[in-house]
């Protein structure tokens, strides 16, 4: 997977990253390594709409 196939518009992104951490991976580490996502990346294109990870929940909020 990479950039040009996760969503665009920041609230379905959170939603399907959120719902792949819930359901698959225990951390932001796994999925970005998995998915071969830069987390520097993905954590800022969810930053700039407002989210932040939490490790201790393993979601962004």
């Amino acid at each position: 997977m990479n950039y040009t196939d996760l969503p665009e518009n920041p609230a379905m992104l959170l939603s399907f990253i959120n719902t792949k951490l819930r359901d698959i991976y225990p951390s932001l580490d796994a999925l970005c390594d998995d998915m071969h996502i830069s987390r520097p990346d993905l954590e800022r294109r969810l930053a700039e709409a407002g989210f932040e990870y939490s490790p201790e929940f393993n979601k962004f909020w």
